[in-house]
């Protein structure tokens, strides 16, 4: 066994430790719901084969679910009074709800009243990660599902505006340290984004609101192709690929963009101004260590995963995931 697989799998191990802690467990439907995993593996083969680019939206669900009330599910429930983050400004971009719904009534068809909202979405994340060419990595199971979902409590997401500060305080608060932070900010390898994120790093970087008030860290080309494809300020609706060329594949090339400083977003560009993020971004920037990045990748995502969980008698299991049971 070689020292980079000693070091995984202790690495692994101890995050499975305080998965243990928490009661989530890689078998817990073993019993209860044995083939869970091939029933939403076989609805997210089937939809990623029609629509290749619903990968990044359902990663991204995964990323603002946990960051909000941990990983239960709540910004999969709706609100009459749109008050539920799923209608917060940061959420209002995401997609796939009809999808997580449509694998979560066929998991119920298979085990009624026994697999959780949130276990659901932390399986179609980790196979929209998989199924884009990425890393696959078993994921402890048995959260339970929560019943309070406040738009307001969208700011606990990290804004791809935020500089390094606000990066590492944001995933401090969830338990993530600042190698988390560099691995999982490589989840925007796959998607695109709108171009209201990061227009005005093109227009109105200090408040000029002009076309000469550009952020002068972002390369001259790259900023002149973004231009190009980004009108102006007021450009809502205009898709830009997060990873130019290969924005269906979980692959490298990010690294390779942002130590070019082509990454799209501020928060991108912040991960040149820390020492650590900095080195992280340029070893694999080389694309020499593939295995060593989608370990990193795994280790960080069972992490965030395990974020404020509930489980046991906590919570419930709800039957639609877009409503409390009643």
């Amino acid at each position: 066994m070689t020292s980079r697989t000693v070091l995984v799998a202790l690495l692994l191990a101890a995050v499975a430790a305080s998965c243990a802690t928490a009661q989530l467990q890689e078998k817990f439907y073993s019993e209860s719901c044995p083939n869970v995993e091939e029933v939403v593996r076989k609805e997210m083969v089937r939809a990623l084969s029609l629509a290749p680019s619903l990968a990044a939206p359902l990663l991204r669900m995964h990323f603002h679910d946990c960051f909000v009330r941990g990983c239960d599910g709540s910004v999969l429930l709706d609100s009459a009074n749109k008050t539920a983050e799923k209608d917060a400004l940061p959420n209002q971009t995401l997609r796939g709800f009809d999808f997580v719904e449509r694998v979560k009534a066929a998991v119920e068809k298979a085990c009624p009243d026994t697999v959780s909202c949130a276990d659901v979405l932390t399986l179609i994340a980790r196979d929209a990660v998989w199924l884009s060419k990425g890393p696959f990595w078993e994921v402890p199971l048995g959260r339970r599902d929560g019943s309070v979902s406040i738009s307001n409590e969208t700011n606990a997401l990290p804004p791809p505006t935020a500089n390094i500060t606000v990066l590492t305080q944001l995933f401090a608060a969830k338990n993530l340290d600042i190698k988390d932070l560099v691995v999982l900010s490589a989840a925007h390898t796959i998607g695109t984004s709108h171009c209201f994120s990061f227009s005005d790093r093109l227009y109105n970087f200090t408040g000029q609101d002009n076309a000469s008030d550009i952020d002068p860290t972002l390369e001259p080309f790259y900023m002149a192709k973004l231009k190009s494809k980004c009108a102006s300020l007021d450009d809502n609706t205009t898709l830009v690929e997060m990873d130019p060329g290969s924005f269906k594949t979980f692959d490298l090339d990010y690294f390779k963009l942002v130590s070019k400083r082509r990454g799209l977003f501020h928060s991108d560009g912040a991960l040149l101004t820390n020492g650590f993020t900095r080195a992280y971004i340029q070893r694999h920037a080389t694309g020499a260590f593939k295995d060593e990045f989608f370990a990193d990748f795994a280790v960080s995502m069972v992490k965030m995963g395990n974020t404020d969980v509930l489980t046991g008698s906590q919570g419930e299991i709800r039957k639609k995931c877009t409503v409390v049971n009643h």
